[in-house]
């Protein structure tokens, strides 16, 4: 980066951050509305993970296509390009145009999230001043979370108490990203030497000074993820079959839920210290699963918000501390593409089980399909934090 672009004002760094949250707040919009479009639409539990999962794959194919594409041409042509998708992604629900509008939505959707997840955390981290960098990492992951945290919130408010529930989310979704899309221009260019890239798969980018962090770092955020994706694709299924909660608005306030938890355990990070905090969030992650599993086979809504702000809690801690840790690990030349590499592997978290626990719904039904899917992230979620308290990262 340049020694102009660290002389900087210090709002930067906070005003690029709000641009990331807004991108991720469209992502998590549909969260609450998926009730409605199976009303409207006639489709299956199962089919409502696919609409989830096709989001994702989204997200995973941009990562693994141009995920360095901003360490060549720069970060606000990403980061435009990415909002141009989210807008795009918002038309086609304003559209309403039946289920293969969802999944294109739901892509273009994901292509925007591709882009922002790697290349805004880079960008809120470079455009802050050096004395600020620990409080940049914390805005740039508490952006992202907070983001993907408010879309449910903010369109489970305004689907449950204003009229044209299908329709007025995705008009205040537009309205932030043009604002996004003015702090943006406003933002410094952190590239100063720039080329022409080339479209090409890359698969996952780890240069030899990050791998030894990287796995560990890596499953870490897969188990959080996969926690994130069953409560944004599942849990206001849940919430309406299961527990008779059908106000759209607490649909959305539980998912926000854990979020803000997340939020909330990322600000703890730096008084723990990255060494304790990796394996401890893994473990706080399995009793919040735990109590997931308890709400399930007891149908209680109080033992899903507790799992909630326990399973947030902990993902927080394990995702603050395992994108600092890869982040410090990589080479600046390299650290946009190492640390889409990382999301590849997260988003893969967020997709893949959830598709299964669709999956598992036509033959078992959602609570037990719930309790499998918690009981294989549980394993997984230990199995990591006890190899991390044995073998810390050595860059933690």
């Amino acid at each position: 980066m340049s020694d102009r672009s660290r002389t900087r004002p210090r709002l930067g760094y906070p005003a690029a951050a709000a641009v990331f949250a807004i991108g991720m707040l469209g992502t998590t919009l549909p969260t609450p509305l998926y009730g409605l479009y199976r009303t409207e639409l006639g489709f299956s539990e199962f089919v409502v993970t696919v609409v989830f999962a096709v989001y994702a794959v989204g997200v995973i194919a941009v990562l693994l296509l141009a995920g360095n594409f901003s360490d060549q041409v720069g970060r606000r042509p990403v980061l435009l390009t990415a909002l141009g998708l989210s807008a795009a992604s918002a038309v086609c629900f304003l559209f309403e145009g039946g289920l293969p509008v969802l999944l294109l939505g739901r892509l273009l959707s994901g292509f925007s999230a591709g882009l922002f997840s790697g290349v805004a955390t880079v960008t809120v981290m470079e455009v802050a001043p050096r004395e600020r960098a620990a409080r940049a990492g914390f805005a740039a992951t508490a952006a992202n979370m907070g983001g993907l945290g408010c879309g449910p919130l903010v369109a489970g408010l305004l689907a449950q108490y204003v009229s044209s529930p299908l329709t007025v989310p995705f008009l205040v979704d537009m309205a932030l990203i043009a604002a996004a899309c003015v702090l943006l221009w406003a933002l410094p260019e952190t590239v100063a030497e720039r080329r022409r890239p080339r479209l090409r798969p890359q698969g996952l980018t780890v240069p030899p000074e990050a791998r030894g962090v990287f796995t560990p770092a890596a499953t870490a955020a897969f188990a959080g993820f996969a926690l994130l994706g069953l409560f944004t694709a599942v849990a206001p299924s849940f919430l309406a079959q299961t527990l008779s909660e059908r106000n759209l608005a607490v649909a959305g306030a539980v998912v926000f839920t854990v979020f803000l938890a997340s939020v909330v355990g990322q600000s703890m990070t730096d008084r723990i210290g990255r060494r304790r905090t990796l394996p401890g969030g893994c473990f706080v992650l399995v009793a919040g699963l735990l109590l997931v599993a308890a709400a399930l086979y007891w149908e209680s809504l109080p033992l899903l918000v507790a799992g909630a702000v326990c399973g947030g809690l902990g993902q927080g801690l394990s995702f603050r501390a395992a994108v600092g840790t890869v982040s410090a690990a990589a080479p600046a030349e390299h650290r946009g593409g190492t640390i889409s590499s990382f999301f590849v592997i997260a988003y893969l978290g967020i997709s893949l089980p959830v598709v299964g626990v669709g999956a598992l719904t036509l033959a078992a039904g959602l609570r037990d399909a719930g309790l499998i899917f918690t009981a294989c992230v549980m394993v997984l979620a230990v199995g990591v934090g006890l190899y991390v308290l044995r073998k810390p990262p050595r860059t933690a």
